[in-house]
């Protein structure tokens, strides 16, 4: 069984046992008090008097604490405000003085009225005091709750930005690669009708899969590769004999979490920077591994360089969406830079944290070779 304090909630069992707290304090100070006069009653007359007034306003705390959120007191304090607690403060004292000396008189000589004088005069002004304590403790766990409700709030908010910004960063890169690729297919069509027929279901295969996929932000790398094995299969049909690919693939890392559609656009950004501009063959490799508490994948080409150091920062819609993927996702975790690899070529470095991710059973369990 719980008390109702406002918007807080007791067991009752607990409120009781701070109440007779209050009431063994207040006994032992009358006790202590009487004792230095010289004159002192049994101790359990100090706790039958102390019973009577605080257990009274044990009954009455709730009362004080829907008239506190009902007339709260808040800046700026108003009159009006202060005058109606002031009126309430009084009332609920009085109404506490009534039901002392009607208890009292049960066990207590003389009449409700010479009990009622003995509460105004010893315990009035103690009631209003305790009026205004229950009313600033309630205050206090008011403002504590609309503090906590504004932090959920403001993290609910963040998180929902955060969201929002993935998602733009996302949707943003679908469209852009889309572009690239059907631009691949239509230089084909005069060319080779046939290649760029299948270029088109390989597409179409690609864009279902996207579609399919679900709307989390990460999927385990074993997902990744099979979506970017996708993508692969239109490159090499677009350079045919000029591009190959290579992919190392640690198993431990199979399971392990990544950004959805992370190494795709890095992918085509080394293709584009590589044979799209060079002549000769090139090769795409893709190698993932664990270091300590950090998943390591490398991007590799061997067709292209870095003109000026500036470059190694990465720039273009791939790499910088990217980019901002991961400080959105990870924070300062997630790490990707550009270097220069011997004797030439440009590899991609790409730094998360290690944490494996359960995915459903449907989905593709191979990884391309």
């Amino acid at each position: 069984m719980n008390v109702r304090l406002g918007n807080t909630e007791i067991g009752l069992s607990r409120y009781l046992g701070l109440w007779t707290a209050v009431v063994v304090a207040f006994a032992v100070q009358g006790f202590m008090h009487d004792a230095f006069s010289g004159n002192t009653w049994s101790i359990f007359d100090y706790l039958r008097w102390s019973m009577i007034q605080w257990y009274t306003w044990a009954a009455l705390a709730p009362l004080v604490f829907r008239l506190a959120a009902r007339y709260p007191l808040q800046p700026p304090l108003r009159l009006r405000s202060l005058g109606t607690q002031l009126v309430a403060s009084a009332g609920v004292t009085m109404l506490a003085m009534i039901v002392g000396a009607l208890v009292s008189q049960l066990f207590e000589p003389g009449s409700f009225s010479d009990q009622f004088q003995q509460f105004l005069s010893k315990h009035f002004a103690i009631g209003m005091l305790t009026y205004w304590a229950l009313l600033a403790i309630q205050q206090a766990l008011h403002f504590q709750a609309e503090k906590a409700q504004r932090e959920v709030e403001a993290s609910r908010l963040a998180t929902e930005l955060a969201q929002s910004r993935l998602q733009a960063l996302k949707s943003q890169l679908q469209p852009h690669f889309l572009f690239n690729t059907l631009h691949a297919i239509v230089t084909l069509l005069d060319e080779d009708t046939l290649s760029a027929e299948d270029m088109l279901l390989r597409l179409s295969d690609l864009l279902r899969a996207f579609l399919e996929d679900y709307d989390g932000q990460e999927i385990t790398l074993r997902r990744e590769l099979a979506l970017l094995d996708l993508y692969l299969g239109i490159q090499r049909m677009r350079f045919k004999d000029r591009l190959t690919t290579q992919v190392y693939v640690a198993p431990d890392t199979l399971d392990c979490a990544v950004p959805s559609l992370v190494l795709q656009p890095i992918v085509e950004n080394a293709i584009r920077h590589g044979i799209g501009r060079r002549v000769g063959t090139d090769c795409i490799e893709i190698e993932s591994r664990r270091e300590d508490q950090s998943l390591c994948i490398d991007v590799r080409n061997r067709n292209s360089t870095l003109e000026n150091e500036g470059e190694a920062a990465g720039h273009g819609i791939g790499l910088s969406n990217t980019r901002l993927r991961l400080k959105e996702l990870y924070g300062d975790a997630a790490q990707i830079r550009l270097d220069m690899i011997w004797p030439q070529g440009v590899v991609c470095r790409i730094r998360l944290p290690f944490r494996e991710l359960e995915e459903p059973d449907e989905m593709p369990e191979h990884v391309p070779a």
